[in-house]
């Protein structure tokens, strides 16, 4: 039942299928938003571009260490700190104030010489014309029941934002609630989380600028269209409504927008209202006040029968406080559920019955029940020992498990007693979504996709497990070509790590391939295969990608987590460069055509793993990244992350902080990898001062190959939810790559690139 928690628990996390080559559009909002339980981004004139290609070399050459460019000049200030006794110099501090004039020159300076050099790249044209086919395609959605209408996401192939459509029972004509299209000019507003009341009759949305985390909430009449003047709410970052069984009114997360409070605090000032529909929102009353704790999230739940209203603070993603009201009594006093604990608790009452996942106790996860009457607790499905309980719904009277094992899932059916009734059939080893629908209904929805198995929906009876095709991706690949293989090695500690690899069948493991490493390794997020059409704009240039679970993440579970967070972070460097070391060791690739790729967390992965281990990668794609840890929590969401990553101002925190925070461990005159950082202009959440202060230093102080500095316009953390904005920063990273590769076109040839022009899937 914590949907709406968990999209306000926004982490470094979002803007990971981003950057994992998936379009977000196709992801997030046909995918997270159907589900109610635990489902939870200015170029040169012509003349001044070929003036700086004349001054930098041919579009064809690779650009040698020994021929540095003529970056945009960036002062270097004298400008220290001494923090628990040690002198931390931070000489390009002045590029946080991004709303400096002098800034704003550079930031602008960056951008063109950066588009320039990017533009001019020998590869990116065909990958251009090659991605569009990939992206540009028809998607769809899983429904979701409301009343007797069905709404359902769906991206059409000659559209850049994906389309709300709602229809009357399952034959009736679909029509559009909410097209993001039609909002601006540009495509800069985007459709944030979208919530229907459960008489199907409004829905309440989100709409976010450049696709940014800041968010207005809005209502709209389903069968009219007609958006309410009244019912409008700012200061809904974290805002998705929780509806009561009657459509009346919802609870929802709000945050003040007074300027004189600063952005690392606001969460702290979050409180959890009601608004009744047709009333002033700046008049709802106030539920539970604010946390005062900037590195707390905060946010409340009603049950769909409405007799009980669930609040949760979060602390970081490792614990969670669950209070409880039974709205049927007249007292307004909180009821602890689980407060204190070092543990997670994801709570779906139903029936006067709370259905509690946690890891209290079971670092894989159980599933346990409470009853509120009697106080009582009972255990329904034990821990397992080989696999981690990733999530569950209620759906059709029973209980829906998802399971991890080696980071694929398995899906079982228990009965609300905890009996084990079944395992639902999926067509492989690969990640599914578990089931979509409603607690006292048969019919539910499951999503099935690998690496080289295009995304399935089907459509399932709970009772008899019977299942049927609803949708079927169609993508001009062969993924019958391609072949994935998980492969184990031993991290720096003796740690088995799991990764996927991914190439083509006829591939020979001569070590002459480019590959791309993709890690993220934070937050709880496990790595699962997953169809990104973008990953064969690569794989058919003779190339190989790897997928790698690091610690940090919890495929294995909250201890894998605990792993790779606070004083142990170091751990997941640690894993992606033994993952590096093992593509090198098994024949994939060699280190003068290794690139790592990351975003967010994933991005202080990259620029940890360059800094400490130049030598491994010839290329680091670094997006929307956290570089500067010892200042992180100052800015952005920053003290959300605090339980996750420290803070310098912890002594024994920072010393683990400044061993590995990128931008303090840039060394000069060292051969560092090539180095492209993305980042966006309105990202509110990790600030682009990070992106903007390790490229300055890394151009002052690398031997190595090119530094640039991508600046996305009118985009949020996840980008542009545009699907041409993701075709051109995909083609912009992989033309890049393959720029400093060194590939000679006896190698390309040798892997057989595919013609552009593939056959549509399955």
């Amino acid at each position: 039942m914590q949907l709406r928690l968990n999209e306000a628990r926004r982490g470094p996390v979002e803007g990971l299928d981003f950057y994992r080559g998936e379009s977000a559009l196709t992801r997030t909002s046909l995918i997270v938003t159907a589900l109610r339980g635990e489902v939870r981004a200015m170029n040169l004139t012509a003349a001044a571009a070929l003036l700086l290609l004349v001054a930098c070399g041919s579009a064809h050459q690779v650009i040698k260490p020994e021929q540095r460019l003529a970056y945009p000049p960036a002062r270097r200030d004298d400008v220290k700190d001494v923090i628990h006794g040690v002198t931390v110099e931070d000489p390009y501090r002045w590029l946080e104030d991004a709303k400096s004039p002098g800034v704003q020159a550079w930031m602008k300076a960056q951008a063109d010489f950066t588009r320039a050099r990017l533009d001019a790249l020998p590869e990116r044209p065909a990958l251009v014309a090659r991605l569009k086919e990939l992206l540009y395609l028809d998607q769809l959605g899983a429904p979701q029941h409301r009343g007797g209408r069905y709404f359902f996401g769906r991206l059409h192939a000659d559209k850049e934002k994906s389309i709300i459509y709602w229809k009357e029972g399952h034959d009736g004509p679909p029509r559009v609630l909410l097209d993001p299209n039609t909002w601006s000019k540009d495509g800069s507003a985007a459709l944030g989380g979208w919530s229907v009341s459960w008489d199907g009759k409004r829905v309440a949305y989100q709409l976010r600028p450049n696709n940014s985390d800041e968010a207005t909430l809005y209502l709209q009449d389903v069968a009219t269209g007609q958006r309410s003047e009244i019912d409008t709410i700012e200061g809904a970052k974290y805002a998705t409504a929780s509806w009561t069984p009657s459509g009346g009114g919802f609870y929802y997360t709000w945050l003040p927008l007074d300027p004189k409070i600063t952005v690392a605090e606001r969460p702290g000032f979050a409180e959890v209202r009601f608004h009744k529909l047709g009333t002033d929102p700046k008049l709802d009353p106030v539920i539970h006040q604010r946390t005062g704790d900037a590195k707390t999230f905060i946010g409340a739940d009603l049950s769909r029968d409405g007799h009980w209203l669930l609040l949760t603070v979060s602390h970081g993603w490792n614990a969670t406080d669950v209070y409880y009201r039974d709205t049927r009594k007249k007292s307004l006093d909180w009821e602890p559920l689980a407060v204190g604990k070092d543990a997670t608790y994801t709570v779906w009452p139903w029936k006067d019955r709370f259905y509690i996942r946690t890891n209290d106790g079971a670092p894989l996860g159980k599933m346990v029940a409470f009853n509120p009457t009697t106080k009582s607790w009972a255990t329904l499905v034990p821990e397992r020992t080989n696999a981690k309980l990733e999530g569950f719904s209620i759906v059709g009277n029973r209980l829906a498990l998802t399971y991890l094992e080696d980071a694929t899932t398995r899906l079982y059916l228990h009965g609300l007693d905890g009996k084990s009734l079944r395992e639902q059939q999926l067509p492989g080893l690969g990640s599914a979504s578990g089931l979509i629908g409603n607690e006292d209904e048969d019919e539910a929805y499951y999503t099935y996709e690998s690496f080289t198995y295009p995304r399935e929906i089907y459509q399932t009876s709970v009772a008899s497990g019977a299942s049927k095709l609803f949708f079927r991706l169609k993508a001009p690949i062969h993924p019958a070509d391609y072949q994935v293989e998980q492969l184990f090695f031993a991290s720096k500690d003796g740690t088995r790590v799991p990764m996927f690899v991914i190439h083509r069948k006829d591939y020979q493991k001569d070590g002459s391939a480019p590959a791309i490493l993709y890690g993220y390794g934070g937050f709880t997020i496990a790595l699962t295969p997953t169809f990104s059409p973008s990953y064969y704009a690569w794989l058919e240039r003779g190339g190989v990608y790897a997928v790698v679970n690091l610690r940090g993440g919890d495929e294995y579970g909250e201890a894998w987590h605990r792993a790779g967070m606070l004083l142990k972070k170091q751990n997941v460097f640690d894993d992606v460069e033994a993952a590096g070391e093992a593509l090198i060791r098994e024949g994939y690739t060699k280190a003068e055509r290794l690139a790592i790729r990351g975003g967010s967390n994933g991005g202080l992965l990259v620029g940890a793993a360059l800094t400490q281990r130049p030598d491994l990668f010839r290329v680091a794609l670094c997006g929307v990244p956290l570089l500067d840890m010892v200042r992180y929590h100052l800015f952005g969401s920053g003290k959300t992350w605090v339980e996750e990553y420290g803070s310098a101002e912890d002594p024994e925190q920072f010393k683990a902080i400044l061993a590995y925070s990128p931008y303090q461990n840039i060394k000069p005159g060292r051969r560092y990898p090539a180095t492209l950082f993305l980042s966006a202009d309105a990202d509110d959440r990790v600030d682009p001062m990070h992106a903007r202060k390790m490229a300055a230093a890394l151009q002052a102080a690398s031997s190595g190959g090119p530094v640039l500095l991508r600046i996305e316009q009118h985009a949020g953390h996840g980008g542009a939810d545009l699907v041409k904005a993701h075709v051109e920063q995909i083609a912009d990273e992989y033309a890049f790559a393959l720029s400093q590769m060194e590939l000679s076109e006896a190698t390309v040839g040798n892997h057989q690139q595919l013609p552009s022009k593939a056959p549509a899937t399955r």
